[in-house]
């Protein structure tokens, strides 16, 4: 995997901690959609869903707002 730029990943999200989620989240739900292509340990399901995001294969949206 080649590193991602930070700054193109931000501009995709709007805070860092959007990134985090639905990275995090989106590893989650392949890991237990696949988990035998992941126990390797070749491809970390973060990176993978980084990836993603970056190519624009990952959409996400807020649901609601934050707290005010």
């Amino acid at each position: 995997m080649n590193k991602l730029p930070i700054n193109q990943l931000m501009a995709k999200v709007d805070s860092k901690y959007t990134l985090v989620i639905v990275a995090a989240k989106s590893a989650r739900q392949m890991i237990e959609k696949n988990p035998e292509s992941f126990s390797s340990g070749k491809i970390h399901p973060v990176s993978h869903a980084l990836e993603d995001l970056f190519a624009d294969k990952l959409v996400w949206r807020r649901i609601k707002d934050g707290i005010k």
